[in-house]
């Protein structure tokens, strides 16, 4: 199997955990909690999917393989669109006509998915360069160790 074969089956394998991760928030989320609030819990829900997909990412991510800008930035965008197909398959699925389902793509009624999709796509670039900054702080020799002449 090629690197780019193996990295691409990686990455949608984590896909695959961040969507069931979502799903139960989801499930979790209509499940325990007030349907008053209904609004305001998925808005706020689109932060904690942030944290969570940050989370798995951060702990993931050196098994993706990811080794460039280029891979990460790709494996953001395709998450995202692998996650608006599947946002709008499960609604088709569901019974959801389109109107209902764009209603947490409007900014102006409150929906924040585009918050959380562009969150998506720059998660993996963005755990990638902080990881890539700690692996580089932690191979540098500390000078202060080091004896003086």
């Amino acid at each position: 199997m090629t690197a780019f074969l193996n990295a691409l089956i990686r990455a949608v394998l984590v896909w695959l955990l961040l969507m069931a991760a979502e799903s139960l928030q989801g499930a979790a989320r209509r499940l325990l909690l007030s349907p008053a609030l209904e609004q305001a819990l998925r808005q706020i829900s689109v932060l904690v999917g942030v944290l969570v997909i940050a989370a798995i990412t951060w702990a993931l991510l050196p098994w993706m393989r990811i080794r460039t800008t280029g891979q990460a930035l790709a494996t953001g965008a395709m998450w995202a669109l692998l996650t608006l197909a599947f946002e709008f398959g499960l609604g088709g699925i569901m019974g959801r006509n389109w109107s209902q389902m764009l209603v947490d793509y409007d900014l102006n009624q409150g929906g924040l998915m585009p918050i959380g999709l562009l969150a998506m796509a720059l998660v993996p670039w963005a755990v990638w360069r902080l990881q890539s900054r700690t692996r580089r702080a932690s191979t540098k020799p500390d000078r202060r160790l080091r004896k003086s002449p």
